[in-house]
């Protein structure tokens, strides 16, 4: 009797299952998991082909006839199922829930349109879009550890109340790591955009001091001008003070880049930068803004009170 892994090449082809599945090439020794642990073989061959993510039910049946369950490898920047609104989540055996709902955020939808583009910027630019990707997503988890301080932040508290079906007040460490991608997938594409810019490459050098080296400021031209991009203009100062984080390090690579060291602006891994794994930290229940009491639900863009999410699809 021919083994499982054969019979599947045979009858399907090897190469298109080369091309579906992208751990298939990998030795069977790194995708072992537990007999009749199809979701354990998953997260395994997550780990060597990339991230898992459900897929979207309601395509499936559309597709399929029928509205079961998929996996499917999908990075970071494409979980937005556009046709239906959703989020896509990160495929887990302990993950009740396989999507968030994007309805009245558009401007997550729209985010992912554009990393199209700021991928091909990245291509032409000789960088990878992948480790791109992975810096600005570092730099923005950063600033999501620290959001709970700062009360001009209005815009990712209501986004997360939204994709929490209304408010996530009564469960917010949760709802803090469930949502977060989803949550900060636009300012993680504008900060990508803006890495990849020369221009501002050209602020950092002149925060720097150009010819006459320098500290960097806490008022400088490429902190004010990234704050502006992501519509949060007051938010310059504070980057520029945070060092140690990953975007502090990365200008640090364009200034040793002018001064004859590094690598190209966007690709250079230094510490703190795409290398960096940020692990968000617990935002306080006594934070008013971000947890919001159940007496006073957030209210979609739609008009009406949203409602709480299910854990079936």
């Amino acid at each position: 009797m021919k083994r499982p892994r054969q019979t599947r090449a045979r009858s399907c082809g090897e190469h298109r299952l080369a091309r579906a599945l992208p751990s298939w090439a990998a030795e069977d020794a790194k995708l072992r998991a537990e007999a009749g642990d199809p979701v354990g073989l998953w997260r395994i061959g997550g780990a060597v082909a990339g991230p898992v993510a459900f897929g979207c039910r309601l395509c499936t049946a559309r597709r399929t006839g029928s509205a079961v369950r998929v996996v499917r490898y999908a990075p970071r920047w494409e979980r937005v199922c556009l046709r239906h609104e959703r989020w896509l989540l990160d495929a887990d055996a302990n993950q009740p829930l396989e999507h968030l709902d994007l309805r009245g955020l558009p401007e997550v939808a729209a985010a992912q349109r554009r990393w199209a583009w700021v991928a091909r910027r990245a291509v032409r630019a000789r960088a990878e879009p992948e480790r791109v990707f992975a810096l600005a997503r570092a730099v923005v988890a950063r600033w999501w550890e620290q959001a709970y301080g700062w009360e001009r932040e209005t815009a990712w508290p209501q986004r997360l109340h939204l994709v929490a079906g209304g408010d996530a007040g009564g469960d917010l460490e949760r709802w803090r790591i469930v949502g977060r991608d989803a949550v900060v997938f636009p300012e993680v594409v504008a900060v990508a955009d803006a890495l990849l810019d020369p221009a501002m490459a050209e602020l950092v050098w002149a925060d720097s001091g150009a010819g006459r080296p320098r500290a960097l400021p806490a008022d400088g031209l490429f902190c004010r001008r990234l704050g502006e991009q992501v519509g949060r203009p007051w938010l310059g100062p504070l980057a520029a003070t945070d060092h140690g984080g990953p975007l502090i390090a990365w200008m640090g690579s364009v200034i040793r880049l002018r001064r004859g060291a590094g690598g190209p602006p966007g690709t250079t891994t230094t510490r703190g930068g795409c290398g960096r794994t940020t692990r968000p930290q617990p935002w306080p229940a006594s934070c008013e803004c971000w947890a919001r009491r159940r007496k006073h639900p957030a209210r979609g863009r739609r008009g009406g009170l949203r409602h709480q999410p299910s854990s079936a699809c």
